[in-house]
């Protein structure tokens, strides 16, 4: 584990350390190694790890683990809570008040950006707002994307129209404030934690690196939960909830209701998070180039 070791030996005690990368890169053995060396709280920075209802599906910190340094930010939501990157951002800078020196660590790309570039403070979405684009998304994209070429070229000219809930959160933000998102953006605030003044690190693996990975992952949760998480929520199964997009919870659904066979379900979600996984190296590659960067694959494969 030379790299690793050259890297936990070299991290600054007093900086703030964020650690990013893609699912199944060993991101929560590194930070639990670096919190006992140095005495330091781990917070969460991953979207789904964020509900109470997925603790096995989503690789959540075991008992172990939470016996040997402090976490914060995780299992702390309810299922239907209307958890966003804004209040993850207020939840660290209340934490970040008393203990200025944390490892916050996760794949949810969205945080770190809003973390070290700052968070533009746009009013909350109204239900109905929220509602309508929803059934927008659902029935008719185009014309979502149609209506913001239209009404807000600013922020269409950097808006990634492949991905409908970028579109959709564009539509709601004109629709409801009657400005563009772009224009909110450009009085966007200091972020809470500059990107110098902290010890920022993106872990890198290669798909072949991963897939092997992310299939032994799978299959532990499998042995070790996961159906019984899912079987919980199954009366209360929203596919709209935020909390209801943690890869394999759809798919194991569809088992539990008799739609899938097992290994149809085990199939879906490897390739589902295989998915995941490349979206998240395009992103860091694209939005954390000003990072750290370690390779996973040039240390222990069991990490």
């Amino acid at each position: 584990m030379t790299a690793l070791n050259s890297y936990l030996d070299a991290v600054d005690p007093n900086k703030p350390v964020l650690i990013a990368g893609p699912t199944a890169s060993g991101k929560s053995a590194l930070a639990l190694e670096l919190a006992a060396r140095q005495d330091r709280t781990i917070i969460n920075a991953d979207a789904l790890q964020v509900y109470a209802c997925w603790s096995v599906l989503t690789a959540r910190p075991p008992v172990e683990d939470l016996k040997r340094a402090k976490h914060l930010l995780y299992g702390h939501q309810p299922f239907d809570a209307p958890y966003s990157v804004g209040t993850w951002l207020r939840e660290v800078a209340e934490f970040l008040k008393s203990d200025p020196r944390p490892i916050i660590i996760g794949g949810t790309g969205l945080y770190f950006s809003a973390l070290t570039e700052g968070l533009t403070d746009i009013p909350p979405i109204s239900g109905e707002t929220r509602k309508r684009g929803d059934e927008l998304r659902a029935q008719n994209l185009f014309s979502t994307i149609d209506m913001l070429k239209m009404n807000d070229p600013e922020t269409v000219a950097g808006l990634d129209l492949e991905n409908p809930m970028r579109v959709q959160r564009a539509w709601e933000v004109l629709e409801e404030t009657g400005r563009g998102l772009k224009a909110w953006q450009k009085d966007t605030p200091p972020p809470l934690i500059a990107l110098h003044d902290a010890d920022a690190l993106v872990l890198q693996a290669s798909p072949e690196h991963l897939q092997p990975r992310i299939i032994r992952r799978f299959d532990w949760m499998l042995e070790n939960g996961a159906l019984g998480e899912v079987e919980n929520m199954l009366p209360r199964w929203t596919p709209e909830l935020p909390s209801s997009r943690a890869i394999g919870a759809p798919e194991l659904i569809a088992y539990v209701k008799g739609d899938l066979s097992l290994d149809d379900a085990r199939t879906r979600t490897i390739i589902a998070t295989r998915q995941y996984a490349k979206r998240q190296r395009t992103w860091f590659r694209n939005r954390l180039r000003l990072w750290k960067t370690l390779d996973i694959a040039m240390d222990q494969p069991n990490m």
